[in-house]
């Protein structure tokens, strides 16, 4: 920090309760009253320095013994008038980046002016600001902070905008390295390293903590004039933002739960809103994460809905690298735990942001006409492979949010007042192509059936009618065999598809009706496609008994199938195509092949044939 030493006589102030007096041989012949506290002053050296006083004394009336000035709305108070009135008397005064504003804008109301005298303090302090301020970085940034006390002086004076300009410009001049020269020391935990020249240089983003001190204002003015150089590459400005809402909005989720909703709230709400419009445009400025971070504090603080909005969008477009503990931000209102509808908003932005794969390859040209390209061609078939690239990630990044979205699922199930509408729509979202599997649909599923024991039998078909049972692995095809929850159409769907499945693997059934192959042959090759999602079977609880050893406890029987049977007088009207096409032989071929899984198929076929058969 650097400091200014003004004159050379000693300090002779002294303090006599609220009356302050310079000890000299000549009796004080002036009084100014500045805040409550009275000086004992002289006219000479005051009056000879500061042109606001003498127009005072010439206005008031003149006493037998002391001329009284009063001084209500001093800028600084009585530091600054002191540090004036010592400077008049030619007593030593200390400047730094601490006292500059304030001594400024003190000589500015006294109007101590170098048409008054030559050397006067306005000039010197104009000197020291623009030699030794604004040269030093932490001088610039203290300087900067000290201007929130004296806000309309400083801005009337241009010295808020000054420090700002200085502040941006060292950014700008080398945004990820600076020079250790000023006055300033990095704190010990800040790493060194060495530069090209040798000389000790901090680490990129060296000014994104030392920034992150100002108020959100001054900040928020700042990072205008570095976004507005051009030179700060957009992801050092995320990183910048990414401190500063870690260092002042770090206790929002208790504030929320402690049920704190006063003037700090509403303070936090303007900062919020005010990084939010900071946010480079660039999609890699900043992390997935960070954004629902900002839209959980957004929702917690009852941020504006425009803030919202360009959250969701922003989110959206990358929302393939957001995990399920990211996406689970807690409900504005009292009815459900978490916020399911803007899951809804950003998974709509991420569908909107990218076309589907292509479901046929490119022709491929004959030996002759290939040899026969010309460069225009060749051009042409790097943008197709271009084409192709981005085709390809973003059939990926559709996969990838599908497995995110099912983990969600899961997650929100748990809660009973979600309803099922919100439920299905969530689910129903996700295309097709995208869910490789639906082992863990089946288990959101089933957590929600669960979690609300009061849905009827229409509301239990119309979430089942969601889950695709030629997606399921065999062990949850097992589970959904016993599970009392799932509606009689599903147990046999699930039955249906694993007995076929397992006599096309082993060979013991050659004529399987057409449809049925093809929907086989087609799920084989689903899973057999690059970059498929292998099932993880680790996510399985315990207490869910979803191995197969689970299955032969004495709980598992196939009594509750056939209670489940003897429940409903005739199957669903929407039972899938390839069960209701296949011929009674064929099936009764299906279900005699020896193993305990078809065996509980066929008892299920022959309770049920007659119904079946009217259909």
């Amino acid at each position: 920090m650097k400091f200014m030493k003004l004159g050379s006589k000693p300090d002779t102030f002294y303090n006599s309760e609220s009356i302050r007096s310079v000890s000299s041989e000549v009796s004080s012949d002036l009084v100014v009253q500045v805040n409550g506290t009275r000086y004992l002053l002289h006219k000479f050296p005051l009056l000879s320095k500061c042109l606001r006083l003498q127009k005072l004394c010439s206005e008031s009336p003149d006493s037998s013994q002391h001329q009284i000035i009063q001084l209500p709305d001093f800028p600084g108070g009585t530091e600054s008038f002191e540090l004036c009135a010592k400077f008049c008397y030619g007593i030593t005064i200390t400047l730094s980046a601490y006292n500059i504003v304030s001594a400024r804008c003190a000589a500015e109301y006294l109007q101590m002016t170098e048409d008054v005298e030559k050397g006067n303090l306005l000039y010197k302090l104009d000197v020291f600001f623009n030699s030794c301020i604004l040269n030093g970085w932490k001088d610039s940034i203290v300087t900067l902070q000290t201007t929130k006390a004296f806000h309309l002086w400083s801005e009337d004076l241009g010295i808020t905008s000054r420090c700002i300009e200085a502040i941006a410009s060292k950014v700008l001049s080398n945004p990820l390295k600076v020079s250790l020269s000023h006055s300033y020391s990095r704190r010990g935990r800040d790493r060194d390293d060495i530069s090209c020249n040798g000389s000790k240089t901090t680490s990129k983003g060296w000014w994104a903590e030392d920034l992150s001190e100002l108020s959100i204002d001054l900040y928020w003015r700042t990072m205008i004039a570095l976004k507005s150089g051009g030179k700060v590459p957009s992801n050092l400005v995320g990183d910048a933002l990414r401190i500063y809402a870690s260092k002042w909005l770090p206790n929002i989720s208790r504030s929320h739960e402690n049920g704190e909703t006063t003037h700090s709230n509403s303070k936090s709400r303007l900062l919020l809103e005010s990084i939010i419009s900071l946010l480079p445009m660039e999609r890699t400025a900043v992390s997935c994460s960070f954004l629902l971070k900002l839209l959980k504090a957004a929702n917690i603080l009852r941020a504006s809905s425009s803030s919202k909005t360009e959250l969701a969008k922003r989110i959206g477009i990358q929302l393939d690298e957001a995990t399920v503990p990211d996406l689970l931000i807690p409900g504005s209102s009292n009815d459900m735990i978490y916020d399911v509808e803007v899951i809804m908003n950003i998974l709509e932005q991420f569908l909107l942001q990218s076309q589907s794969p292509p479901t046929s390859p490119p022709r491929v040209k004959g030996r002759f006409e290939r040899h026969r390209r010309s460069r225009s061609a060749n051009n042409g078939d790097f943008e197709l492979q271009e084409s192709r690239r981005s085709s390809s990630a973003s059939h990926s990044s559709k996969i990838k949010v599908a497995k995110l979205i099912d983990g969600y699922l899961q997650e929100i199930s748990k809660d009973v007042n979600l309803p099922l509408l919100k439920f299905t729509a969530l689910a129903e979202a996700i295309p097709d192509f995208a869910r490789l599997d639906h082992d863990d649909l089946y288990r959101a599923i089933d957590i929600y059936l669960k979690s609300h024991p009061n849905l009827n039998k229409t509301e239990r078909k119309r979430i089942c009618r969601i889950l695709d049972c030629k997606k399921l692995s065999m062990e949850v095809c097992m589970h959904a065999a016993q599970n009392e929850l799932l509606p009689l159409r599903v147990v046999v769907q699930v039955l249906f598809y694993e007995q076929a499945r397992t006599a096309m693997s082993g060979g013991q059934l050659t004529d399987l009706p057409s449809n049925i192959k093809a929907l086989l042959a087609a799920q084989d090759v689903a899973s057999k496609a690059p970059g498929s999602i292998s099932t993880n079977r680790s996510m399985v609880q315990p207490e869910d008994q979803w191995s197969v050893s689970g299955f032969k406890s004495p709980k598992s029987n196939l009594s509750t199938l056939r209670m489940k049977l003897a429940e409903d007088d005739d199957l669903d009207e929407n039972f899938h195509d390839g069960l209701s096409k296949a011929n009674s032989s064929k099936v009764k071929q299906l279900c005699s092949l020896p193993n305990r899984p078809k065996r509980m198929f066929s008892k299920l076929w022959s309770t049920n044939r007659s119904a079946s058969e009217k259909r």
